[in-house]
């Protein structure tokens, strides 16, 4: 069975995100403006369509956003949608965000703590949300 992505559940996901207050990059341009002159902490989501982004990921950025303790500032990228933008996203991570969906947490525009999707999947939503809990803290 084909997965298909139809407009009604691309917007769908990325409500998810942004109802959380996340704010989304979608251009190469929009990244370059956030990313490197961001001073204090960031959190970069690499969002998916796939089922380890819907079933883990997600739902443990929801649950660590719901910490006292976050992140000065939360972005994300699309990947598979917004291709260019996560290219350029990626490129700021260096070699360490091949992945997604995957996080990366940074202090003044520098990585500080990476977790990939090889982690996320092999995790429950609230182990990512207490690692990423761990991070902000």
């Amino acid at each position: 069975m084909e997965f298909i992505m139809n407009d009604s559940l691309i917007q769908q996901i990325r409500k998810e995100v942004t109802s959380l207050g996340v704010k989304e990059l979608r251009t190469p341009e929009e990244v370059d403006t956030v990313i490197p002159d961001t001073q204090g902490t960031m959190l970069l989501f690499v969002n998916s369509a796939c089922r380890c982004a819907a079933g883990v990921a997600r739902p443990g950025l929801a649950r660590a956003l719901d910490h006292p303790v976050r992140p000065d500032h939360v972005v994300s990228v699309f990947a598979g949608l917004d291709i260019d933008a996560t290219a350029r996203a990626r490129h700021y991570l260096g070699d360490k965000s091949s992945s997604s969906p995957s996080f990366a947490l940074l202090r003044d525009g520098k990585l500080v703590k990476m977790i990939r999707r090889l982690r996320i999947e092999r995790h429950t939503p609230h182990e990512i949300a207490e690692e990423l809990i761990d991070a902000f803290e």
